[in-house]
């Protein structure tokens, strides 16, 4: 079984030029590209008037996922880390604007500008630490609340990962729960292990019946019924709405308190010292409120 790449180098390693080459040259790639891009658009569920969309491509690599929305009418902007595929997309003409950053980083796109984003095969990416510098949590939350920031007010973000592990998806999942984020995650041919898909379906705001997660797709192409959907936790993840208001930290009971005799028999001892003693009075050894 080959090494995922995410495991071989940084992206912008990874992905040098010859890689991009390759991997844009690919019909096999070329296919599997279109394919998902049609279906996280799908899952955009973006209004059916034929008016252009302003759409996010994260990781668009060398512009595969983008002709798919251009094909579709619509404006896209796209990140990618990775020099080299810039370069093909440029030399193949994409008709997005493009834009070499870091995810991670932050998405640097101006506040609520973004009518839909999509990601095909990225995200993952932000779960290693390829640097000393590098901390996965703290990369995921930088991406999360830039994207958050930069989507209008009840629009959606549609992401293809593939998550190495459960704690990697836990760990994307809880990142975009933080956020802000509602919505969950929709699984294309669960009992497949070739042709599943995952896709984190976040929509920026509360959930509402509009934001509803979409159905996933079976083996026959259609929609799985409430019947068919896979039990257990792992095949059951989503998020959930952020709460805001963080609970009050219990205060720990102190067992070693001392009492009002231990304070008077304290001040008795420090009298016949001939120390200085605040006179009695009945505030003496008297516990403060916790909240004032």
């Amino acid at each position: 079984m080959a090494s995922r790449p995410e495991l071989q180098a940084p992206p912008e390693i990874f992905y040098n030029d010859d890689e991009a080459r390759k991997y844009t040259s690919s019909s096999r790639i070329i296919d599997i590209q279109a394919k998902l891009s049609e279906r996280a658009l799908e899952l955009l569920a973006l209004p059916d008037d034929d008016v252009p969309r302003l759409l996010l491509d994260i990781g668009c690599g060398s512009g595969l996922s983008g002709e798919t929305l251009t094909e579709h009418g619509h404006h896209w902007i796209g990140l990618d880390i990775s020099g080299s595929m810039l370069n093909v997309a440029l030399e193949r003409e994409a008709e997005g604007d493009l834009i070499l950053g870091d995810m991670g980083q932050g998405l640097g796109v101006r506040p609520g500008v973004i009518d839909g984003a999509i990601s095909i095969s990225a995200v993952q990416w932000l779960c290693n630490a390829d640097r000393s510098s590098h901390e996965p949590r703290l990369r995921l939350k930088a991406f999360f609340g830039s994207l958050y920031r930069c989507l209008a007010r009840g629009a959606r973000a549609v992401l293809q990962v593939y998550p190495e592990n459960l704690a990697q998806r836990e760990l994307i999942l809880g990142s975009a729960m933080r956020a802000g984020f509602s919505g969950g995650v929709v699984v294309d041919f669960p009992h497949s292990t070739k042709t599943r898909k995952e896709f984190l379906v976040l929509t920026c705001g509360s959930a509402s019946l509009s934001s509803a997660t979409p159905q996933a797709k079976g083996e026959d192409g259609e929609s799985c019924s409430d019947d068919e959907e896979i039990s257990g936790d792992e095949e059951n993840q989503s998020v959930l709405v952020s709460d805001r208001h963080r609970p009050r930290k219990k205060h720990k009971l102190n067992k070693n308190v001392k009492g009002k005799e231990w304070v008077m028999e304290k001040k008795e001892k420090m009298r016949r010292k001939g120390n200085t003693v605040p006179a009695d009075s009945k505030y003496t050894a008297r516990k403060r409120k916790t909240r004032f």
